[in-house]
């Protein structure tokens, strides 16, 4: 009687799974010249500027080497774990991933600005906090996220080669700073000695005839 209910179950959480646009992204906290903050899901345009945080790219950087079937549904529906230090519902949640040989990434939460980013990501800072594609997994749940890690179609083994390497976690927010024009060069040490030419400026009282000495 209750084999029916499967189908519209999993119709139900694809539907979840696509409908809501919260994949992950990096919020860069941007430093300008004058030393105003600023928050930006993009970088700033200057490319001079350079991290104070590494952000990691995520597993669609290691994904080329992936089999094809896993490199399909880590395209449509990627994994991010958002955790935080002596978290152990963040590590079960990390063990679940990594023993069923789901690439994800994972952002670290631990400053200020790092809850302030989540807050604006999930409504709230609790942690941990997982995105299946657009669905937004609150806190840990064996059952739950097993549920919509079936439901994207991640395999039940893992199907990771040996030379798979995840990516390191990176913390949540980004910080970079854009540099200030630069300022004019100082005079080199011969110009600062070299004393200033003579000036003609004709002839004077004391030598009528503008002569040199």
């Amino acid at each position: 009687m209750q084999k029916p209910l499967v189908a519209p179950l999993l119709a139900s959480l694809l539907m979840a799974l696509v409908s809501v646009n919260a994949q992950a992204q990096s919020v860069y906290r941007i430093v300008g010249p004058d030393g105003k903050v600023t928050f930006s899901d993009r970088p700033p345009a200057d490319a001079s500027a350079q991290p104070a945080r590494t952000v990691n790219t995520g597993p669609a950087a290691a994904n080329a080497a992936l089999p094809l079937e896993l490199r399909q549904v880590t395209t449509r529906f990627p994994v991010t774990l958002y955790t935080g230090s002596d978290c152990a519902p963040c590590s079960s949640a990390r063990n679940l991933l990594t023993s069923r040989g789901v690439p994800f990434t994972e952002r670290t939460v631990s400053t200020n600005e790092d809850i302030a980013a989540l807050q604006r990501l999930s409504g709230n800072s609790s942690l941990p906090f997982g995105t299946i594609g657009g669905q937004q997994l609150a806190g840990f749940s064996d059952t739950e996220w097993t549920q919509y890690l079936d439901a994207a179609g991640y395999p039940k083994q893992s199907l990771l080669p040996a030379t798979y390497r995840p990516p390191a976690p990176a913390p949540l927010v980004a910080v970079k700073a854009v540099e200030p024009a630069p300022a004019a060069s100082a005079p080199s040490a011969s110009q600062r000695q070299r004393p200033p030419a003579p000036v003609n400026e004709g002839p004077t009282p004391s030598n009528p005839a503008g002569i040199r000495f």
